[in-house]
């Protein structure tokens, strides 16, 4: 009996999953330090998450404020603010991303590196954001 065969859909869907994390790694860190994301040693969806999040943070943080009812995101654990970054950037700029993936995503991150309650809060935040694209994946 020989080793299964890996499929390749599922390596990528993996390696996207790392890919993100790495992402969310690297802004977290870049604000934390104030300066812009270290994206050497990222592949380039890391690295154009991390970046592209970190280079139109002022507007996603506009938008990300709007629709995070009663929450100001400077007020926002830093995690959450980061994780909501990076999937509104996604959502922006990757259409080829189903909507479902890129929130599914995001709640994921939240529940691994923040709060219990992080994972809703993305969710619902994410859900009002992404309200004009369709909610496919």
């Amino acid at each position: 009996m020989g080793v299964p065969a890996l499929d390749p859909e599922r390596l990528g869907r993996v390696a996207r999953l790392v890919r993100r994390d790495e992402a969310l790694e690297a802004l977290y860190e870049a604000e934390a330090r104030s300066r812009p994301p270290e994206t050497e040693g990222l592949d380039t969806l890391g690295a154009d998450l991390a970046r592209g999040a970190w280079d139109e943070r002022a507007d996603l943080d506009a938008a990300i404020g709007a629709a995070a009812e009663e929450w100001r995101v400077e007020r926002l654990a830093a995690v959450d603010r980061a994780v909501l970054r990076l999937a509104l950037w996604e959502l922006r700029h990757r259409p080829e991303v189903p909507v479902g993936v890129v929130i599914s995503e995001a709640v994921r991150l939240a529940k691994a590196y923040s709060t219990a309650r992080s994972g809703a809060f993305v969710n619902g935040v994410l859900g009002r954001l992404a309200g004009g694209r369709e909610a496919d994946g």
